[in-house]
């Protein structure tokens, strides 16, 4: 069965923005679906509380590839608040949309940025309980999406 991907998420697969490792990131993040297989890690580079440059690396399919780049675009120069409200339904409409089976790439993205933001107030000794108790949600209903892959 083809699927059909939308031209932003071709471009995006294709030509992915903010691949790469921070080093000195100041927080960093990393989920997986184990039913899936995919894997993302993201980097947060934030001052003044602006995250200033973001990168991930991404092992997965191209809605894997094309989420983590589109949701890197949505929060670089963004406010730590701002990145904390993306939700993996902006990151799906920011790309035109995604085939129903791969859904589940945008959760990832997003549960990425909100694992970085997460390390990020752990290592500022800023406890955010709010955003760890949401993280430990997701990660018990396994992304809450089916998959049909």
């Amino acid at each position: 069965m083809a699927m059909e991907y939308s031209d932003k998420v071709m471009e995006h697969f294709a030509h992915p923005h903010n691949v790469g490792v921070i080093e000195d990131a100041d927080g960093v993040g990393e989920v997986g679906n184990a039913k899936c297989g995919d894997i993302m890690k993201m980097y947060l580079k934030i001052r003044d509380g602006v995250i200033e440059d973001v990168k991930f690396q991404t092992f997965g399919c191209a809605s894997a590839i094309a989420t983590s780049s589109m949701a890197t675009d949505l929060i670089k120069g963004k406010p730590v608040e701002d990145a904390l409200k993306l939700t993996n339904q902006a990151v799906v409409e920011a790309l035109d949309g995604l085939p129903a089976v791969k859904v589940h790439c945008s959760v990832l993205a997003e549960q990425a940025i909100k694992a970085a933001l997460a390390d990020y107030y752990k290592r500022q000794g800023i406890e955010n309980e709010e955003l760890n108790a949401r993280l430990a949600q997701e990660a018990d209903h396994d992304h809450g999406v089916d998959e049909e892959e």
